[in-house]
C-alpha cells in the first residue's frame, strides 16, 4: 500500500511535466528490495488508519483537480 501511495505522489506531482518520473521511482523500490535486511521493521498502521489516509488522499487529489467539486 505504501509504495502504491508513493507512486500515485509522483505521478500526481509529475504527470504533466515529466510523465515517466514514475519509472525512477519504481526502479529504485524494485533495486532496495534487492539488498539484505537489517533488522526488524516498525509495526505497521492498522487497516483503518490506512483507509483514512487513502480517503484523505483522495478527497485531496480530487478537490486539487481543475472543474471537480466534492
Amino acid at each position: 500500500m505504501l509504495l502504491l501511495m508513493a507512486n500515485a505522489g509522483v505521478l500526481g506531482a509529475t504527470a504533466d511535466a515529466a510523465p515517466d518520473a514514475w519509472r525512477r521511482l519504481v526502479a529504485w523500490m524494485i533495486q532496495s528490495f534487492q539488498a539484505p535486511a537489517r533488522g526488524p521493521l516498525p509495526d505497521p498502521p492498522d487497516d483503518t488508519a490506512l483507509y483514512e489516509a487513502m480517503r484523505r488522499a483522495s478527497q485531496s487529489a480530487t478537490a486539487s483537480e481543475p472543474g471537480k467539486r466534492r
